[in-house]
């Protein structure tokens, strides 16, 4: 039985301005190759499933970003990404509200605040800042997590009233177009104050600040919801993949979540070998290249991609081992899908370009 892969690249395209410089040098048969015989179709945005009565609250409507479009595919309500983030950080939703309070730098730049995310911080770091936050929030109907240095958790009793936005899709930008909106956005606003305001005189970052390390002055609320096993038509959470294959933690998550087997596309060349039905793909080094600004880091992404995956694609595809592949490209300006079948790589006039010529206009 032959293979269907779904493929996820967020950040596979750059803008114009930098697309020719950024892919110049690179070797890329394979990709440029199934792409250009690839059918193109521009992607609409995903919509959010809301969940009960209020069609306010969940996250932004329209969104093309990762978490968008892995909780369309697994049917998972609301974008609600706290709970199976949580659950592959070794903790259990145990029926409540979670929020993702992930920690941040804010950096003030002409008049606007700039969100920077992945600033490491230590185990020990993490335990204090989130240990001084419950204290001052003690008369509150939350509490703080940090099962992981860089993904802390909020658990509440109930859902908050709160539209949010995933946090790499805000990350190095200006946060107010971002900001959590809805009936309880201005609580939550004040609860964001108020957590500045502790953490900037606050001992662990006085330290890291004379060690000349990235402050910790904020958390990024996103991503809330409760733990699902139904979908909003009462049938089980969807299971559509045999296998779910990926770079980072996120594709890990949502296969444990779901139970779905999970191959690590970075060390494990194994995952196409015996592969049937629909597999799931997600290569997200591109994302994570681009949201630190790391152009180095983008192109080896783009060549660990090449080697790793449309490679071992391509063959699979020409010798029948892979049916069809479907390929979505995710931005937040644009997206596009590529579709391609076997027969498709007999079209031999529509000839391989250089990665560049898909830059964003």
């Amino acid at each position: 039985m032959s293979a269907n892969i779904h493929l996820i690249i967020p950040d596979l395209f750059l803008p114009q301005q930098f697309a020719a410089s950024a892919c110049n040098g690179l070797s890329l048969p394979a990709l440029e190759k199934l792409l250009a015989r690839s059918r193109q179709e521009p992607m609409a945005a995903q919509p959010h499933i809301p969940q009960g009565d209020n069609p306010t609250r969940g996250q932004c409507e329209g969104t093309m970003s990762l978490e968008a479009r892995l909780c369309a595919h697994f049917g998972v309500l609301d974008e609600s990404v706290a709970p199976i983030t949580l659950q592959a950080d070794g903790m259990q939703a145990e029926g409540f509200y979670w929020l993702r309070a992930d920690p941040v730098h804010l950096q003030l730049q002409r008049a606007q605040m700039n969100l920077h995310a992945n600033a490491m911080l230590s185990v020990d770091e993490a335990a204090q800042l989130c240990d001084s936050l419950n204290q001052h929030f003690a008369g509150e109907r939350f509490k703080f997590f940090a099962p992981h240095p860089q993904r802390w958790y909020v658990r509440l009793g109930a859902a908050p009233d709160l539209v949010t936005h995933p946090l790499m899709q805000v990350a190095g930008k200006n946060i107010r177009p971002y900001m959590p909106s809805g009936a309880d956005a201005l609580y939550w606003s004040g609860v964001m104050n108020e957590v500045q305001m502790l953490l900037h005189e606050h001992a662990v970052n006085i330290a890291r600040e004379a060690r000349g390390e990235v402050v910790i002055n904020s958390v990024w609320l996103w991503g809330g919801g409760f733990a699902q096993t139904l979908s909003h038509k009462g049938t089980m959470l969807q299971r559509p993949f045999a296998r779910v294959v990926g770079d980072s933690l996120l594709p890990r998550a949502f296969a444990e979540y779901a139970g779905i087997p999970y191959f690590n596309l970075l060390d494990d060349g194994r995952w196409l070998a015996d592969a049937s039905g629909e597999i799931l793909v997600v290569w997200e080094g591109q994302r994570l290249a681009t949201q630190k600004g790391n152009l180095q880091a983008w192109q080896n992404a783009v060549l660990n991609l090449e080697q790793l995956c449309a490679a071992p694609l391509l063959k699979a595809l020409s010798s029948g081992k892979v049916a069809q592949m479907t390929v979505e490209v995710l931005h937040s300006s644009a997206s596009h899908r590529f579709i391609l079948s076997r027969g498709d790589l007999w079209k031999v006039w529509r000839m391989p370009t250089s990665l560049a010529h898909y830059a964003l206009k």
